[in-house]
């Protein structure tokens, strides 16, 4: 068998064609066999049989030929199978992949959205985020001599405690917050 042949459109065709029909017929002779045996076997008395042994006994014989005749036909149907994964997987997919890619390059276009706006409107967004978290304002391309605002600190506790002033100690204790006699 010639690998290179195989793997082409036709070779697989051919291939699978050829092994279908291999299979399809194989069962068919096997449902043949399976009932010219079962025939003969339920006509066929063995010593020590008791009624109907010889009926029972070929109706086990022709379900398992049977079987067999039934999983050559299943295996003639994944044989076709294999061919039309081999198309779809194989010889279309890079057809498939260009067609995808032009359809994409064609919405991007419709959109009016280029990689590059996409990147610039995405950095842009970003560094106002950034500077409304810092609160430094982006220096403006107008002028480059332009200094930033000074940063303002914020207190990360804007609440004073109770009893907590100037000359006062630092934090309080639990019980100046909560009355304990009341308990």
């Amino acid at each position: 068998m010639d690998i290179e042949a195989l793997m082409t459109k036709d070779g697989m065709r051919s291939f699978t064609d050829e092994q279908r029909q291999t299979f399809t017929t194989d069962a068919v002779q096997v449902r043949q066999l399976a009932q010219i045996i079962q025939a003969r076997l339920a006509h066929t008395e063995i010593d020590g049989d008791r009624t109907g042994s010889a009926g029972r006994r070929a109706r086990k014989m022709g379900r398992r030929l049977a079987k067999v005749a039934k999983l050559l036909e299943k295996a003639a149907a994944e044989t076709e199978a294999v061919n039309a994964v081999y198309l779809r997987e194989v010889v279309e997919l890079p057809a498939r992949r260009a067609r995808q890619v032009e359809q994409k390059a064609a919405r991007k276009e419709r959109l009016g959205i280029a990689a590059t706006t996409v990147q610039d409107a995405a950095a842009k967004s970003l560094a106002k985020s950034t500077h409304s978290f810092t609160g430094v304002q982006p220096p403006t391309a107008a002028s480059s001599q332009v200094t930033p605002p000074p940063v303002q600190y914020v207190s990360p506790q804007p609440y004073a405690w109770p009893g907590q002033t100037a000359g006062s100690q630092g934090v309080p204790s639990i019980h100046d917050v909560f009355n304990q006699e009341a308990m």
